[in-house]
């Protein structure tokens, strides 16, 4: 393990857990890659000027710092129904802009069939501070609800705001109630294409009449969060969660390198902690045998990644280096990257039965965790294609599968689904009757994992 702290940047270190044995002829390595990050001593929390959360006048107006965010508001006409929800939406983004610090830049987009500047106007950004905040205050209380929905515009004029933006920290938040009704898949896709790597967003969904596919393929893009938020009168609290997560980033563009040797490749790529996302077909081609898997931003935090390598077979005794995994910052003009941490993954054959046939306890942790996340997924589509018997097994297989883990979080939410009979073998009874709110919660939040227990 190796560790590097930059100059503004938080200290990283990489940890690789695996069973580095295979039979004779073996030819899959599997390892997990724990990535930690903390802070540098000294360090402002994101901003240089030293403003701690929810500070004011510590900074003058015309000071910017690393981060600039964009709140993505629909104010489409579901909006109005109930007429509570566009009001819980403008007090919560006027929260989470409360909780900037001075000197961060922002702005509001209204979306509905098009995208429209709701504050500042004109193509630029706001710097928060005491006047910027009451304009975009006044400026939230006079939206009114009308119009459709085309996610894919919101987001392109978010990517265009954020553009101007000379600070490594551009993130975006996506607030939704209803389906993309106005523009294709298609549409929706080609505009995430276009905003991947430009910026990260966290999309939230309000009620129980959005897409879950649509929210949480949009967050999984941009390497942010998805959520639900059924009740309109809690979106002041997540908003405002969200925003203090992203104002704790510190580091932006940061990518797992994997280099391997020849007649080695890599088979899959995972990130499995805090929630599962496949990684694989990400990989961007740095060199004849390495790639780059894109993570997204970094505060204080740690993350968990399943790589999966397939080596050469070779014969007992022998030994290889089957891949170097490495946290690079790639260098913006073309020059070589700067590696901030890196961790070895190892194959080493040998005839000792047990020592070839164990499991890493991380490696058997989270692979029972994406079959989790994958167990839901079937289950639910089980029960909305009518198949009581798929969905009764799918869903009991789940149960079974958070009870071993611990992931008692993803057990209640499955409890709210199912009649549990038996946990620790699976059993369970599908509920005659589910609330909407309870089904697009677990299917939510079916890839959030919990650690392996030490």
């Amino acid at each position: 393990m190796t560790d590097f702290a930059g100059q503004h940047a938080p200290r990283f270190s990489v940890d690789v857990y695996q069973n580095e044995y295979l039979p004779e002829g073996g030819r899959q390595v599997d390892a997990i890659i724990t990535v930690s990050s903390g802070a540098v001593p000294g360090a402002g929390g994101g901003t240089r000027a030293g403003a701690g959360p929810g500070a004011r006048g510590s900074v003058p107006s015309a000071v910017r710092t690393d981060t600039a965010v964009v709140i993505m508001l629909d104010c489409s006409g579901s909006m109005d129904y109930p007429q509570t929800k566009l009001r819980h939406a403008r007090e919560a983004t006027a929260a989470a802009i409360e909780t900037l610090h001075d000197g961060v830049s922002f702005a509001v987009v209204a979306g509905t069939h098009e995208a429209a500047e709701v504050y500042p106007g004109g193509g630029r950004l706001a710097v928060a501070g005491p006047e910027t905040r009451k304009g975009a205050r006044k400026a939230l209380r006079a939206l009114r609800a009308d119009g459709g929905t085309a996610i894919g515009s919101w987001l392109r004029l978010a990517k265009s705001l954020l553009a101007a933006h000379d600070g490594p920290i551009r993130h975006a938040v996506l607030l939704t109630d209803g389906r993309n009704e106005h523009e294709s898949a298609e549409e929706l896709k080609a505009a995430l294409d276009e905003c991947a790597g430009s910026f990260t967003c966290d999309a939230r969904g309000v009620g129980t009449d959005w897409e879950v596919d649509e929210v949480t393929g949009i967050a999984s893009a941009l390497l942010g969060s998805a959520d639900i938020v059924a009740r309109p009168e809690e979106l002041a609290e997540d908003f405002t969660a969200m925003m203090a997560n992203a104002l704790r980033k510190e580091i932006a563009d940061v990518a797992l390198r994997l280099w391997t040797p020849k007649g080695s490749t890599v088979k899959f790529v995972k990130q499995v902690a805090p929630s599962v996302e496949d990684l694989t077909d990400r990989r961007t081609p740095t060199g004849p045998n390495s790639g780059d898997y894109p993570t997204g931003s970094w505060g204080e935090e740690s993350r968990d990644y399943h790589v999966c390598v397939e080596v050469p077979a070779a014969e007992v005794g022998q030994e290889m280096l089957a891949c170097r995994a490495a946290l690079v910052l790639p260098a913006e003009d073309g020059g070589l990257a700067r590696t901030l941490a890196q961790g070895l993954i190892r194959a080493v054959w040998t005839d000792d039965l047990a020592s070839a046939t164990g499991i890493d306890v991380q490696v058997a942790h989270y692979t029972g965790q994406a079959e989790l996340a994958d167990a839901i997924r079937r289950g639910l589509e089980n029960r909305r294609a009518g198949d009581e018997e798929g969905a009764t097994s799918q869903l009991g297989r789940a149960v079974r599968l958070a009870d071993a883990s611990g992931n008692e979080e993803t057990s209640k939410l499955l409890s709210k689904v199912v009649d549990v009979i038996d946990a620790p073998n699976g059993t369970v009874r599908l509920k005659a009757k589910v609330a909407d709110a309870d089904e697009m919660t677990l299917e939510t939040r079916s890839t959030k994992t919990v650690r392996v227990k030490r």
